[in-house]
């Protein structure tokens, strides 16, 4: 395993480096196999069962058991999977969706994300949407303070901001050249964002509208997750770093061909919820760097939704009595760190 120092690039590391793991400290969480009771944290989403995962780790000392159970689209299995897991687990996690998303100071709810979660009476139920605005926002400063990746006037394709607005407001303040995706990854339509005040003011007029749609309209669901349609080719291209949801990144990737068989060359993934057949594809396209806010666990990367779950499940208090300050609080007592990786 390689490490990165404080202060040094991906491009000082030795080229036999490739392909490992670096991280600056520890590992955030130790994969353990103990009968022993533990705390069970559950995510399940509308994704894939191919991304299905279960891991025992530990956690401030504690042991949890961490499962993804993807619904393959399917609304009503996944309503059956909440009703059945209720009152039997410490935490529930929404995947595949968001209940909450937010633009400027502005919160807004998805419909039918949050008509499912109202089925949810004993448990407490997250998105990782809280967990969001304070890990990521933490991750683009660590990255820019420790020298891993300079974001001032650094060419970013942010595929959705409303998702990851604490992201983009970082970004836009270390002076990055920022296009956010929401209205070409989400609706399909091939217009890119630069303007933090545009952005904000489009959010206000459409995100009320938007948030009354199924989900299935605005992001991959199911086996849409598993087989990219290129598009947006140019943008790709123009990115030095494409930042955001993983599965809505692989969306369109460019695919390799004679006249570009490596059409991600050089570039950097900020993203999270990678599997190792994720970590391949993005190394055949030739990305250079992958980074990951979340920690890794057995090769797989979960997403935020499931480390607000742990942060839950031990502090043992439902997510809206929790604040920045807590959540920043429990990844500090972890010694928290994006992953970083050269491909």
């Amino acid at each position: 395993m390689t490490h990165l120092r404080a202060g040094e690039s991906a491009g000082d590391m030795p080229k036999d480096a490739r392909n490992e793991v670096c991280t600056v400290i520890m590992p955030l969480g130790k994969v353990v196999g103990s009968e022993k009771a533990m705390k069970r944290v559950v995510s399940v989403s509308l994704g894939s069962s191919k991304r299905d995962k279960r891991v025992e780790a530990e956690f401030w000392g504690e042991r949890f058991l961490i499962e993804r159970i993807g619904t393959d689209g399917d609304v009503n299995r996944f309503a059956e999977l909440l009703l059945q897991l209720d009152g039997k687990v410490e935490a529930l996690c929404f995947g595949g969706t968001d209940i909450w998303v937010r633009c400027g100071k502005r919160r807004y709810a998805f419909r039918e994300a949050r008509q499912l979660a109202q089925l949810v009476k004993h448990t407490p139920v997250v998105d990782g949407s809280g967990l969001k605005d304070t890990m990521e926002r933490e991750a683009i400063h660590w990255l820019q303070r420790n020298g891993i990746v300079n974001f001032r006037s650094r060419k970013v394709l942010l595929v959705s901001a409303i998702d990851r607005f604490g992201m983009a407001e970082e970004l836009w303040a270390l002076g990055a050249d920022v296009r956010v995706g929401d209205l070409a990854f989400g609706l399909g339509l091939p217009a890119f964002l630069s303007s933090q005040r545009l952005y904000e003011t489009l959010g206000m007029l459409l995100l009320p509208l938007i948030t009354q749609l199924p989900i299935r309209w605005l992001y991959p669901t199911g086996e849409k997750q598993e087989h990219p349609v290129p598009k947006f080719h140019r943008f790709y291209q123009w990115a030095e770093v494409i930042a955001g949801d993983f599965l809505l990144i692989r969306k369109h990737l460019p695919l390799p061909s004679p006249q570009s068989p490596k059409p991600l060359r050089g570039k950097i993934v900020l993203t999270n919820t990678t599997t190792p057949d994720d970590v391949r594809l993005l190394q055949e396209l030739g990305v250079v760097l992958l980074i990951t806010t979340t920690p890794e666990l057995e090769g797989r990367t979960f997403g935020t939704n499931v480390m607000e779950g742990v942060i839950v499940a031990y502090l043992g208090r439902r997510p809206e009595e929790l604040t920045p300050d807590d959540y920043l609080q429990a990844l500090n007592s972890l010694g928290w760190r994006p992953t970083v990786r050269t491909l």
